[in-house]
């Protein structure tokens, strides 16, 4: 076969190789590398259909019709990639299967060919069969296809399409198969693109055997390979389904899957994919090698750990590359799972040392850095994060088993372990639930699942608020995708928003926006255009023209109002800008009646979008300033720009110090005071990309694109050679900014945190506010400076350095919580921190020498008794308690209980039981039974313990303390 012979000197592969089922190999060399097999995809879609090949990058905008008309993404029509896949969390998780079996991954490549609005099902379908069994040489009795058989519920008939496309390219009718919506009807998320899908699925064995009962049976033998999804369909909110206006192909077959079948191998494991990441395992841990044994065969679950810890240390090293660390929410906390997953089966199941999971990153790099160059470029970072993140974990660890043992200490008689503890430990210590079952097993009690379970749905049910919340607060009117097709097809042209940048900086500083007048031409209203609507009715507004700035690129979108022409007396308040597609929607509650065609003048809040200005144009020169103090490798993460303040999001190999952000500030004011002017101007992304230096992130830009540059004009930035982007600020940015940097007046960053390892957070306030933080910090200090001198002069009154102490708490809670310099704030939360110690101590010795006057006096009342049970007055429990230590110490032998009967009604309790008197008396529970007495409670060890009760009768709770001890002596 012509093709087949072609492609196989694509491959590089003997003329005589082909692939069938698994069988011996008589050398290694007669398998095609991975590598090779991820170019003969590739190049086949690319030379022989006309593919364009792109990146790993995500394809929603192009499905739901907002990708915007001037970038890239919206010029695409057929495309070949190979996607970076995680399934770990959400709609699609495999995290909990990996390591089981042999074929489930938390990380994949996905094979992809992409049709936008060009070819459909049988030429999707045509190629792949083409590409399986000529060019791959796949023998076709292995393969076997499902289609979507229908679903008479939602109104959808058997997609007898696709079936007849198989048995036409000459597929058996006992190989096509028909399977429910579970299986072959793909959805992107609860609303959005869907559609039915054709899987092709591959059969291990083959042999002629008939493995048709096999498909979609969790059968290592019979396993999908390909996934061909045909977009015809939007899930709409109300769950219907609306037939989409552009048809579109998705399809994906894990490289994975793929190579154990050109590789004759019966496992993904088993192939060059991971065969040296089992290796590195196997050196670096010694023990038994890999097997590949799976359920009660594998003795130990040590082959599970290996195919655990291959997988994973692929995804961190990924995931990581790509700038996704491990975190506490949305796919960073899926990350963290992960990795302490990972470091569970190499510690418990392995037993390999701290900083194994790390050593095995070269591995994967050594398999993975071809094909994904990042990942070579941040080798050392990748395994520094690892490091920091198990470090974490493991210390996590040991604070955690530490609670664990404090709280069955003070459990009780109860067998149950409080369900609140142990999802504390699980939610913010990151303790695996199954681990703490295994510890507390051991000492005969239980988890309370049920409990458990309980407190698990109320989580998911405020995060289920939360995220409709935060949904219904940063949601505007969007166009769906069938009113944007709508709105093509009439020819209706993108909104001109060019206006948002006309505005001048006059000779008294003062900004001028310019008017702008436009024409509506269309009305959004419950998912559908409309040429009206009434009074009172909320609706969007899609203008000729607009100055308003839609909300993108970190900026908030700007407020204001519109008025119709000759009546500007009624006000359309705009409550939000929205961009979809190329069109700005003004989302607007109508105060009468109005129409398309309708002309309007449009008034943008000046003040509103001023201060965005400020804030956008500050953000510029503050990842400019972090640079340059902290060092090139520092990148953006992620900004957002409002008129209050700006957030900034950036990667750092270190956690900022304070010497570091006065720098940064220091930068920033230094570029302010020479009020630079600040240049713009659009030009091709391809020339602009060329810039030296350039600060970018990874997203789509619009072609031209907008260059903003500080002090430095476009032109000499884009000059070969130029290394103006190097000394100062020089960004692709779409946003609103200021002509010069004057107007920022001052900056001041106002916190600065780790958001996880190694990524931090900065949020800042600029002009008068940052004037106010300022004042606020130098405020702060001088109440810090006069705290400090009345701490170090001293008192030999309890009373007052316990009042001294609760100053310093006060003051560190108002340091906390204040607008602030951070820099200011962490050096004064220094100086408090050293005070509270300070304060403790004196309390402490204060305590100590009353206690000790205490002590004396019940010495000479209870001379040489093996039981000294009274009671004393005493301020605290703290007091009551050194009181008992110093009895215990000073008469020996003696096992002690006091009383402490407060003006409030309560009583303080505290003991301590002598070694000889264990295990017969115990303080923990000599305690629990006078409290309970009391109708208290308490807790603690054999030794000491502690508790209160209420109660006024006093000698009954002596007596009940005294034939409690009696009972157990």
């Amino acid at each position: 076969m012509a093709a087949a012979g072609h492609v196989r000197g694509l491959l590089r592969v003997p003329p005589g190789w082909r692939c069938g089922p698994c069988r011996a190999r008589s050398a290694a060399a007669a398998c095609p590398p991975a590598g090779q097999v991820r170019q003969a995809f590739l190049r086949f879609f690319q030379e022989q259909h006309g593919h364009r090949l792109v990146p790993s990058a995500p394809f929603k905008p192009i499905f739901l019709g907002t990708a915007h008309p001037r970038s890239e993404l919206a010029q695409y029509q057929r495309v070949v990639n190979s996607q970076k896949c995680v399934r770990a969390g959400g709609k699609h998780n495999d995290l909990d299967d990996v390591g089981r079996d042999v074929y489930h991954h938390t990380f994949f490549e996905m094979l992809g060919n992409w049709s936008f609005g060009d070819y459909f099902k049988e030429e999707a379908c045509g190629m792949a069969w083409e590409l399986l069994t000529q060019i791959y040489e796949i023998p076709k009795d292995h393969l076997y296809i499902t289609y979507f058989g229908g679903d008479a519920s939602l109104g959808l008939s058997p997609d007898e399409e696709s079936r007849d496309i198989w048995l036409s390219l000459g597929v058996p009718p006992s190989h096509v198969l028909p399977f429910p919506l579970r299986e072959n009807f793909w959805e992107m998320g609860e609303t959005g693109p869907c559609g039915p899908c054709t899987e092709i699925h591959y059969d291990h064995v083959g042999g002629g055997r008939h493995a048709a009962g096999l498909v979609n049976q969790d059968s290592p033998d019979v396993v999908e390979i390909w996934n061909l999804v045909f977009m015809q369909y939007s899930r709409e909110a109300d769950g219907s389904l609306r037939p989409l206006p552009q048809h579109h192909v998705d399809t994906g077959m894990g490289l994975e899957r793929l190579v154990t079948v050109l590789q004759s191998k019966c496992s993904n494991y088993d192939t060059d994919l991971f065969t040296p990441i089992l290796d590195a395992i196997h050196k670096g841990c010694g023990g038994p090698g890999y097997q590949g044994l799976v359920g009660e065969a594998d003795v130990g679950s040590v082959n599970m750990a290996y195919r655990v810890v291959a997988d994973h240390v692929r995804t961190l090293s990924v995931c990581i590359a790509d700038g996704v660390y491990p975190g506490m929410s949305g796919a960073e906390l899926v990350l963290r799972r992960i990795l302490r997953r990972a470091v569970r089966f190499c510690s418990e199941v392995l037993h390999a040392p701290p900083g194994f999971l790390a050593s095995l990153v070269p591995a994967v790099v050594e398999v993975l850095g071809d094909a994904y160059p990042e990942l070579r470029k941040n080798t050392d970072q990748i395994m520094n994060i690892i490091n920091d993140n198990e470090a974490a974990f493991l210390s996590s660890l040991l604070r955690g088993r530490r609670i664990i043992d404090r709280t069955l200490q003070q459990m009780g008689p109860s067998k149950l372990f409080p369900a609140e503890v142990a999802w504390s430990l699980y939610g913010n210590l990151g303790f695996p639930l199954d681990l703490i079952g295994l510890m507390i097993e051991e000492k005969g009690i239980q988890l309370d699942w049920a409990a458990l379970d309980q407190l698990a749905q109320e989580d998911a049910k405020r995060k289920a608020r939360t995220q409709q919340a935060e949904q219904l607060e940063g949601s505007g009117v969007r166009l769906d995708v069938h009113s944007l097709a709508q709105l093509q097809r009439d020819g209706v042209p993108a909104t001109d928003d060019s206006p948002k940048y006309a505005y001048t900086l006059g000779q008294d500083g003062r900004y001028a926006f310019s008017p702008c007048q436009a024409t509506v031409l269309m009305l959004y209203k419950d998912q559908s255009l409309q040429k009206e609507v009434g009074a009172g009715q909320r609706c969007g507004v899609l203008l000729d023209r607009t100055s308003f700035y839609a909300e993108q690129g970190g900026q908030a979108h700007d407020r204001g109002y519109l008025v119709r022409l000759g009546q500007q007396d009624v006000l359309f308040p705009v409550e939000s800008v929205q961009l979809s597609g190329g069109y700005v929607i003004h989302e607007v509650t109508a105060p009468e009646i109005l129409q398309a065609g309708d002309r309007v003048l449009l008034f943008v809040d000046e003040a509103q979008r001023l201060a965005c200005m400020v804030n956008h144009t500050a953000t510029h020169l503050l990842s400019f300033a972090l640079r340059r103090v902290l060092g090139d490798q520092t990148e953006q993460r992620g900004s957002h720009v409002i008129a209050e303040q700006l957030r900034f999001d950036f990667s750092t190999q270190a956690p900022v110090t304070t010497q570091q952000l006065q720098e940064v500030e220091g930068v920033i004011q230094e570029v302010v005071d020479q009020n630079e002017i600040v240049y713009m101007a659009e030009v091709p992304l391809a020339l602009a990309s060329g810039i030296q230096g350039l600060r970018t992130m990874d997203e789509v830009y619009p072609d031209p694109v907008r260059v903003v540059s500080v002090g430095v004009p476009v032109e000499s930035a884009l000059m070969p050679n130029s290394q103006a982007a190097m000394e100062t600020s020089v960004e692709l940015c779409c946003g609103t900014h200021l002509l010069q940097t004057g107007a920022v007046q001052d900056l001041t960053i106002t916190s600065e945190r780790q958001l996880v390892k190694g990524i931090s957070r900065i949020i800042a306030v600029t002009g008068e506010q940052a004037k106010q933080a300022r004042e606020a910090g130098q405020s702060l200090a001088k109440e810090v400076d006069s705290l400090s001198a009345r701490v170090k002069q001293g008192s030999s009154s309890l009373p007052e350095v316990q009042s001294l102490s609760k100053e310093v708490g006060h003051l560190t809670e108002e340091v906390g919580s204040t607008a602030m310099p951070q820099w200011q704030r962490r050096e004064l939360q220094a100086i408090l921190k050293a005070l509270q110690r300070a304060a403790n101590t004196a309390i402490r010795k204060l305590e100590i020498r009353q206690a000790a006057e205490k002590a004396q006096g019940l010495l000479e009342k209870h001379s040489k008794q093996p039981l000294i049970i009274d009671t004393i007055p005493s301020d605290s429990l703290s007091i009551l308690m050194k009181v008992v230590n110093q009895l215990c110490d000073k008469s020996p032998g003696a096992s002690v209980l006091l009383l402490s009967p407060q003006a409030s009604g309560e009583v303080l309790c505290a003991c301590q039981v002598s070694k000889s008197a264990l295990p017969t008396l115990s303080a923990a529970d000599w305690a629990l039974a006078v409290c309970t007495h009391m109708g208290g409670n308490a807790g603690g060890s054999g030794i000491v313990a502690k508790g209160t009760g209420n109660t006024k009768d006093l000698q009954g709770a002596l007596t009940a303390a005294l034939e409690f001890a009696r009972s157990r002596l």
